[in-house]
């Protein structure tokens, strides 16, 4: 988290996402007794606002509030503090305000795991007023899906799309999904097309800086680790117009929304530390089978494994299947955090070993 006053953070983050969710305060690293108090004051101030309706509370920035952050730092906040957008002039309607709750959530998580998000410590990739960016690039950053839409026309067939942006890691680049604690509404051949926009600025727009071309893959944020069970399970209801393990994805990622998806979210972004881990936890299981039919990582007790830490759900899937197509027995390496929806997704077709989060913290994020 950005190692600025407490006050700031909470006016700053309250202005990136138009309305902050009550509930957030906590993890913006701000104790519940204190946050009480500097709410009354910034209130008192007339900085903030309350703002309840359809039981959504959250706090918004009054005029004297986006005044003084633009004054602070224009090339930060005039974005998301001017014009008619979203931010600047929250709605009242119920969906609309969900969506800006799904961005402080989702920029709060980002923020935990050390990823860029200001505007002022970022390269403009789609407004047009910058170039080729600064080199080296400030990986891992976030970019909207308003900061994308910059672009104009080019970015009208992808206004469909429920991404909330993408995330740029050094090997990797993350369309960034929030479903909450709900599944959320898919369109396969709308999120088929941000793929299809993702390569072509890979190749040759905006994107190119990247040294070889990155795998896209798709990331979800949900509200606890129950959440990824009902993705996985899911087929996308009476209609079909709810998400499923598609192929608009080759990778489909799930991060929960609590400090250890923060730290999970730390290393989907370090190429380097998942290198390490899965050398350190491949070095205690034999080699998977050359022309083994089936994919897994390696062979445990004889028995299929599978290195599951990244959470990639689609994976996950596609292992299970193919072991219950073999009537087959596997195993699944895991953090202890995700053991429960693994234990209920796999049932005894699986058995698990999981990787003690704390310790891992400390080892490879000191």
């Amino acid at each position: 988290m950005d190692m600025m006053p407490a006050s700031r953070r909470l006016l700053t983050f309250t202005a990136l996402s138009g309305e902050l969710p009550t509930d957030l305060v906590p993890r913006l690293g701000i104790g519940e007794q204190y946050g009480e108090r500097l709410i009354t004051s910034l209130k008192r101030d007339g900085l903030l606002k309350t703002y309840y309706r359809d039981r959504l509370r959250g706090y918004r920035l009054t005029a004297k509030g986006k005044k003084l952050l633009l004054m602070e730092n224009p090339r930060r906040f005039s974005f998301y503090l001017t014009g008619c957008s979203d931010t600047n002039q929250p709605r009242s309607d119920y969906p609309r305000r969900l969506r800006l709750h799904q961005a402080a959530r989702t920029y709060c998580l980002m923020a935990n795991a050390g990823v860029t998000l200001f505007r002022d410590q970022k390269p403009d990739l789609f407004s047009g007023i910058s170039a080729a960016p600064a080199a080296p690039f400030p990986f891992p950053a976030f970019y909207h899906s308003r900061e994308i839409k910059e672009l104009g026309h080019e970015t009208v067939k992808i206004n469909n799309s429920r991404s909330m942006g993408i995330l740029l890691a050094e090997n990797c680049v993350y369309p960034v999904f929030y479903t909450g604690d709900a599944v959320l509404k898919w369109e396969y051949r709308t999120e088929i097309r941000l793929k299809a926009f993702l390569f072509h600025h890979l190749r040759q727009g905006n994107l190119t800086f990247y040294p070889q071309l990155p795998g896209i893959h798709a990331l979800l944020i949900g509200r606890d680790m129950d959440m990824a069970v009902r993705l996985m399970e899911s087929t996308g209801g009476f209609r079909h117009s709810l998400f499923t393990l598609d192929t608009s994805f080759d990778y489909f990622h799930f991060v929960p929304d609590t400090p250890a998806g923060e730290i999970l979210l730390r290393l989907l972004c370090s190429p380097s530390r998942q290198k390490q881990l899965s050398a350190l936890l491949l070095s205690d299981l034999e080699p998977a089978n050359a022309d083994a039919v089936m994919d897994c990582d390696a062979l445990w007790k004889g028995y299929p494994a599978l290195l599951a830490y990244d959470f990639d759900m689609l994976r996950i899937s596609r292992f299970l299947t193919a072991l219950k197509l073999r009537s087959q027995t596997g195993h699944i390496i895991c953090f202890d955090f995700q053991k429960a929806a693994l234990e209920t997704y796999c049932g005894k077709t699986v058995t698990l070993s999981t990787i003690d989060l704390a310790k891992f913290e400390r080892r490879f994020f000191p």
